[in-house]
């Protein structure tokens, strides 16, 4: 066939088109994979039941302490402000009664979720149960932030399914998928905060230079730490500091190894020393760094193949 022929002219023009298209779009599929293989990472489903453990006890644990709240709310429905996502979905005051049966079912089913009967329904009741004493714990006119990632890890675990302790050579990038999201919403607790202290002074500085932590040691401080008082250069520099660590904390989704156990670490003396100064103790978070952490070498080894 000649060359100079249209059809062959035609067919060259779109063949040398549809080769620089995908030259052009080469890039931006690999960056668009390199995403996805960061968002839905393979994960061992050993470290999932270890995980599920810690959430679903500890879920426990902050109903009955931490958020143990919500049982007395049921005397005082005129005072219930509920939060905007409450409003939308139309969720009445809790009564006493209703309250209790909502503690029962959330106790029961975290039991059976931690040990791994009925995983997937008893994930998505302890959802729906823990998200309702949420609401009710947090719509009187206070609204914690340090148990968001709780509640995020609370919708996600069910998605991946069942985990046994023996699948420690099993992956999955579902559970890779559902781990990161507790991490972001890990980070997002600190790095929010960030910006919430920006909103609320309208200058960072002005909350950086501030006596925040000079009030906060005065009202609430341990007798160990009062002498700190006498130091205010060094309690401001503190402050500075903190909202460097917590604008900066997104980097422990990005950080492996070594890197990532030292961030891990320096966030949980962080939270051990204000515990221990100011008796702010962060718990629900905290408990969420698990995350993060190769928790299947936590599994004893004649437990870890499946």
């Amino acid at each position: 066939m000649p060359a100079n022929d249209p059809k062959t002219a035609r067919s060259m023009r779109t063949k040398t088109l549809s080769t620089t298209g995908a030259e052009a779009t080469a890039p931006e599929a690999g960056r668009r994979n390199a995403f996805i293989r960061w968002f839905t990472p393979e994960i061992p489903l050993a470290r999932v039941a270890v995980f599920r453990v810690f959430i679903y006890v500890f879920i426990i644990i902050d109903v009955l302490t931490i958020s143990g709240d919500v049982i007395p709310h049921g005397w005082t429905p005129d005072l219930y402000q509920p939060l905007w996502l409450a409003r939308f979905l139309h969720i009445p005051p809790v009564s006493v009664l209703g309250a209790q049966i909502l503690l029962a079912a959330i106790i029961v089913f975290c039991l059976l979720a931690a040990v791994g009967i009925l995983q997937r329904i008893s994930g998505w009741i302890v959802t729906i149960t823990f998200g309702l004493w949420m609401f009710y714990t947090q719509g009187y006119g206070y609204v914690a932030h340090d148990h968001m990632a709780l509640v995020i890890a609370a919708i996600v675990l069910p998605t991946i399914g069942v985990a046994r302790f023996r699948d420690g050579g099993v992956t999955s990038a579902k559970a890779g998928w559902a781990f990161r999201v507790v991490q972001i919403s890990v980070v997002l607790t600190y790095f929010y905060s960030v910006l919430m202290k920006w909103i609320a002074s309208g200058n960072i500085t002005h909350w950086a230079n501030g006596a925040v932590i000079i009030w906060a040691l005065m009202r609430r401080g341990a007798e160990w730490s009062k002498p700190f008082l006498e130091w205010p250069g060094l309690l401001i520099a503190g402050q500075w500091a903190t909202l460097a660590f917590e604008f900066l904390s997104p980097v422990a989704l990005f950080v492996k190894g070594r890197w990532l156990y030292g961030v891990v670490a320096f966030f949980m003396l962080f939270h051990l020393m204000t515990y221990l100064a100011l008796g702010i103790h962060f718990l629900p978070t905290v408990i969420c760094w698990a995350a993060f952490l190769p928790l299947e070498k936590l599994i004893p080894k004649r437990f870890a193949i499946r």
